[in-house]
């Protein structure tokens, strides 16, 4: 399964994403992350590692040999790509869990990101997973990356909604464009809760526009202190609720509960 994790930007994506791969790692799953977003560069660290991996953008020689690398040979011109092909210096690995990053704007003037969309979007189209195996994309904040088609090979997409309205128009069109290109699972989870009240209410206003919630994260201060250190916490009332949020997934999308 290949899990896209979307939202409006500082909802929380990819706090979501590494407490979601912890979790699957620890139901047995291999679990292989997509950092697609060009902008934000700390997923690395929530994930545990010291270091970025080297941008899936360097085999190609960067965004200005985009077009005419991608068909010479090397492991992005392969008609399908299995995690283990990944070049080394390409990917960081611990414990069943493997980073790669697609490519960050890096300086100013460098041009706009849509050859990383691009990249995202072949990379993800020839991945090939193998039982047991899982792939968590996390997305570059609202919409764009629908018009540039990375979706297209996506099983499932997972909506990262926060209190303000603007969070949930922005996962409302997340969920119309999703739909819209035939990907059938599509759910929303509520993140940085601050009480079961606003939780009943953002679950009635969700519903109402046809979207499925499968799970909420209640404010964690464990979460804002780790965040200090660019990381996520190992316990605590996220990663409990976690738990919870990923049986549901893996029953919903008609998963092994790994």
């Amino acid at each position: 399964m290949k899990i896209s994790v979307c939202g409006k930007g500082g909802s929380g994506k990819s706090t979501v994403v590494a407490l979601l791969a912890n979790e699957a790692r620890a139901k047995g799953y291999r679990v292989l992350v997509v950092d697609s977003d060009e902008s934000n560069s700390g997923l690395f660290r929530m994930m545990g590692f010291d270091h970025p991996p080297v941008p899936l953008m360097e085999l190609v020689g960067g965004k200005q040999s985009l077009k005419q690398k991608m068909g010479q040979p090397n492991v992005l011109s392969e008609t399908h790509i299995a995690p283990a092909q990944i070049p080394e210096q390409h990917r960081l690995q611990r414990d069943g869990l493997m980073l790669v990053s697609i490519g960050k704007i890096l300086q100013s003037l460098e041009g706009c990101a849509c050859p990383m969309g691009v990249l995202s979007r072949e990379f993800l189209k020839k991945l090939t997973l193998q039982e047991g195996e899982l792939v968590i994309v996390d997305m570059e904040a609202g919409v764009e990356h629908f018009g540039r088609g990375v979706e297209t090979s996506i099983d499932s997409v997972l909506i990262v909604v926060e209190p303000p309205l603007e969070s949930i128009d922005v996962g409302q069109k997340i969920h119309d464009l999703a739909s819209g290109i035939g990907i059938r699972n599509v759910w929303a989870i509520m993140n940085r809760v601050p009480s079961e009240e606003i939780a009943n209410r953002m679950k009635a206003e969700l519903e109402k526009r046809h979207m499925e919630v499968v799970g909420y994260i209640y404010f964690d201060a464990d979460i804002f202190g780790s965040s200090l250190e660019g990381k996520i916490p190992v316990n605590g009332v996220a990663v409990q609720e976690m738990k919870d949020i990923f049986d549901r997934i893996l029953s919903r999308a008609g998963m092994p509960p790994g």
